[in-house]
């Protein structure tokens, strides 16, 4: 069964509705942090992890940092 590729992750959901209530637009918030919109919409939908960005989107919208759960 196809996965629907457009569904955003939790994490995602958080920064979408932080995004509407601050009116900033995602290509608003990229730029303000230094990477590329499309970045920003795979990390949005679990496409790439963005353990790099995470925190800086946190902090950027002012969003309780999530816990994460790392394997080594």
């Amino acid at each position: 069964m196809k996965q629907n590729r457009n569904k955003l992750s939790p994490f995602g959901f958080k920064v979408k509705s932080r995004l509407n209530e601050l009116n900033m637009t995602q290509k608003e918030l990229a730029e303000s942090i230094g990477f590329n919109e499309n970045y920003l919409t795979d990390i949005m939908r679990g496409r790439r992890p963005g353990h790099k960005y995470r925190e800086q989107i946190e902090k950027q919208l002012g969003i309780e940092p999530e816990r994460y759960l790392i394997s080594v």
